[in-house]
């Protein structure tokens, strides 16, 4: 059952535990004691969240490998310079 939680967040990245348990088509309650396990063991990182889904209001647990950080911003990263040599002083 935890390969089968691995393999699919592997595939879809950070999911919900609703949406993980309706495609899985496992009860969210056996669910939630996988994912706990996942995460005792360090192979999953969880945070509760609530979302607001056309004013419905949702709270679940978000879950990631916690092999896979997230990818990093695109463009220049703050801290990096670029160096000018156009400014050379001659005297």
């Amino acid at each position: 059952m935890t390969e089968t939680i691995v393999a699919y967040l592997r595939a879809n990245a950070e999911q919900l535990d609703v949406d993980m348990a309706e495609a899985l088509n496992i009860p969210i309650v056996e669910l939630r004691e996988q994912i706990a396990r996942l995460a005792a063991s360090g192979d999953v990182i969880c945070c509760r969240v609530t979302r607001f889904i056309d004013g419905r209001k949702i709270e679940g647990i978000s879950c990631r490998l916690s092999c896979d950080p997230p990818t990093p911003a695109r463009g220049r990263k703050p801290g990096v310079k670029k160096d000018d040599d156009s400014e050379v002083n001659l005297f």
